[in-house]
């Protein structure tokens, strides 16, 4: 039997738990044994591997890989993989480059088949690269299946702390928040945005998003959430609105009054843990 985590409480609070626990968590799950036997067969099998064709062709190879990225459900449409992977990314109309989630660029990056160089499966450390990920997102797979936010946060802190990170300019920096699933409902979910924004124009998304932590947090740049500081206050933020969001679903004022007591109560037993 996988191991499952554990989240005694959701919002914020259950948030903090998992924090402090999940070094000694992430470790049990990843010492599963089938965890541990798709780790030792990814290892000795993918420096073999020299196309595209050849990878989409390997189910359980193919599915480490994509779950390395998030994209497992894209198991099943193996076509589609291999087209993705197959995309000169240095083509800016190439299929990959044109999807609007930037995931599946970074996938075809990652494995380097359509590079002049050549693959990069058999270099050095590659198969580590790629396992520590698939690790990490089978974890965070297992904490989605009981909190959902909870998932989103997870993959917030490793997201958006890459990108924050990056040389990339500001605006390339939130085109990338936006092109991408989990970080656009973070960002949507901490600043209250309708559920309608996504539809106005690119720009003008930008152009919000930037004025919106601007007000919030001081800055409107994406670089500043490399700070540990703004990173758990947006967190923070995206609880919080999760939870409004919860209660507006809700019918009626007493709903409303359950769940923020329920939160009041859970982060009281927070506090004497």
């Amino acid at each position: 039997m996988s191991f499952q985590p554990v989240i005694p409480m959701n919002g914020y609070a259950g948030w903090r738990f998992l924090q402090r626990t999940m070094e000694t968590q992430a470790e049990n799950h990843a010492r599963a044994p089938m965890a541990q036997r798709d780790e030792a067969y990814f290892r000795d099998t993918i420096g073999r591997i020299g196309s595209a064709a050849e990878l989409v062709a390997d189910r359980r190879l193919l599915r480490v890989a994509l779950t390395a990225f998030g994209l497992a459900d894209d198991l099943p449409n193996r076509a589609f993989v291999q087209r993705i992977l197959e995309s000169p990314l240095d083509e800016p109309r190439s299929f990959a480059n044109r999807l609007a989630d930037k995931r599946y660029a970074e996938f075809a990056r990652a494995f380097g088949f359509a590079d002049e160089g050549g693959p990069k499966t058999t270099e050095p450390g590659f198969a580590e690269k790629i396992v520590k990920a698939f690790h990490a997102r089978q974890f965070e797979f297992a904490v989605g299946e009981q909190d959902t936010a909870m998932r989103m946060a997870l993959a917030l802190q490793r997201d958006l702390g890459e990108l924050a990170a990056s040389d990339r300019g500001d605006e390339a920096k939130w085109l990338r928040i936006l092109g991408t699933p989990n970080l656009r409902k973070v960002f949507e979910a901490a600043f209250q945005l309708p559920q309608g924004f996504g539809q106005i124009d690119l720009d003008r998304q930008v152009t919000i998003l930037s004025e919106r932590t601007r007000r919030v947090f001081g800055e409107g740049g994406v670089g500043q959430f490399v700070e540990p500081e703004k990173m758990s206050a947006l967190i923070r933020r995206f609880f919080v609105g999760e939870q409004l969001r919860e209660i507006q679903a809700q019918s009626g004022p007493s709903a409303a009054l359950t769940m923020l007591m329920e939160s009041q109560a859970n982060m009281a037993r927070f506090r004497q843990t």
